[in-house]
């Protein structure tokens, strides 16, 4: 862990002690086995990169979040990974490095990636219908609204991979417009394939691809990976991804030796939003595997799938994807619909979201950059313009009255100080022509 000098040192001391520091944890987390460097190796300044330490401990010493774990990589080097706050606030366990966190919806891109390695197998196509595979589908409604109420007609097209991969397919029905037949199948059953089968009869919320709605599209993206690859949707990302990857400590149940790792949840509360007990770390046991949520896991971890993004789908020797599949992956597939869960700035590819306008996206990140959040707090982004990621873990039931995501992107953004924003990179979205 990083000390963070006083802002009452002198500007020598702090440069002196910032390379220390470096130093030291270059030593100490060797054995992870991650590939480290000094930040100046890589065009960033460890003077400038302390900022993001700062602003973590603002949150931490406001109560605002008992602990975090902070990471940037850049051109494949780690210069930054630094555990701050506590792990367990009651216990008083200080957070490490290697803390385990409920990842919430990074889950997704996990999971879209298998789609999308069984898409280059080409075992189907982005516009083929999910009911090849899923024929429980067939036939759905949709719910219409207009001035005299509401009424249901068939979809005008069918639920395409690309609709529930993109958050386009309308799978979320609109609850006030349900019965209460309708309502009672919408609870969640054992499996991911109960659930879903179970709410097949359900209208949807509007015509596939005429709008966006972040929900439960990534629910039908692992049901599609357990239909096509014939396996469960557990084994596969055991077997094609985290082993692979070498993310030995990513898992939808965390073992039992391993529990004493998970961070604590906490919630704001109060009219100042300090922080409470919300969920104590404890082994889980789930049939439930899904694609929206589930999986809990490390910034070393997410650092490792990340990067093989970054480096056009592989990592140490092993392929997972084609850069032209990453690519694509990267591109708009949500047209003109407003991705409003990021704000304006933002379109939506196939598992992230992706930067397109700098004057208007919140997060002061390169357009091109493609990134997203879990429900608990973390936060992972991979620029491929100045490559560069940019990962935090925390966790907090509700963080809308916090700007710890955006920060983390100021301090790592305004820590480079050779820019890459003239040379080409190795991944990019496909740009429409104008």
């Amino acid at each position: 862990m990083f000390f963070i000098p006083s802002k009452h040192l002198g500007q020598k001391l702090r440069t002196i002690t910032a390379c220390l520091l470096v130093l030291g944890f270059l030593q100490t987390s060797l054995a992870e086995g991650l590939p480290l460097d000094k930040p100046e190796n890589v065009g960033v300044s460890s003077e400038r990169l302390q900022r993001l330490s700062a602003a973590m401990q603002r949150y931490i010493d406001g109560n605002m979040l008992a602990g975090t774990v902070a990471l940037i990589s850049r051109n494949g080097k780690i210069i930054h990974l630094e555990s701050q706050g506590w792990k367990n606030k009651e216990t008083g366990e200080a957070m490490t490095d290697d803390a385990i966190f409920v990842i919430m919806s990074m889950t997704k891109p996990i999971v879209t990636t298998a789609l999308m390695m069984l898409y280059e197998e080409g075992r189907f196509l982005l516009t083929d219908p999910i009911t090849d595979w899923i024929p429980e589908l067939e036939g759905k409604a949709v719910i219409v609204n207009d001035e005299g109420g509401s009424y249901r007609m068939t979809a005008k097209r069918p639920i395409t991979f690309r609709h529930v991969l993109s958050h386009t397919s309308g799978l979320d029905p609109n609850r006030d417009a349900l019965s209460e037949e309708e309502l009672a199948l919408m609870p969640r059953a054992a499996t991911l394939e109960a659930t879903l089968l179970k709410r097949a009869p359900l209208p949807l919320n509007f015509h596939p691809g005429d709008d966006w709605l972040y929900g439960s599209s990534t629910d039908y993206v692992a049901l599609l990976v357990e239909r096509i690859s014939g396996e469960p949707l557990v084994d596969f990302l055991q077997e094609r991804i985290l082993d692979p990857l070498q993310m030995h400590d990513t898992f939808y149940i965390v073992p039992r030796d391993k529990v004493h790792r998970i961070a604590t949840v906490y919630k704001p509360t109060g009219e100042n939003q300090t922080i409470e007990l919300a969920r104590a770390p404890e082994y889980r046991e789930t049939s439930y595997f899904g694609g929206v949520a589930g999986l809990s896991s490390t910034a070393a971890d997410y650092w490792r799938f990340s990067q093989m993004l970054l480096n056009g789908g592989a990592l140490d020797g092993v392929r997972l994807l084609s850069p032209k599949t990453i690519n694509l992956m990267i591109s708009n597939h949500s047209g003109d619909n407003d991705v409003y869960i990021r704000g304006p700035g933002y379109t939506f590819g196939l598992g992230f979201g992706i930067v397109n306008d700098a004057g208007k996206a919140r997060d002061p990140l390169t357009p091109g950059t493609f990134t997203w959040g879990g429900a608990w707090g973390t936060i992972f982004w991979v620029d491929p313009v100045e490559n560069m990621i940019g990962i935090m873990m925390t966790q907090i039931t509700s963080y809308s009255h916090l700007s710890v995501r955006q920060d983390l992107g100021v301090t790592a953004m305004q820590a480079i100080i050779d820019s890459y924003s003239n040379k080409p990179y190795l991944v990019a979205p496909y740009r429409t022509l104008d």
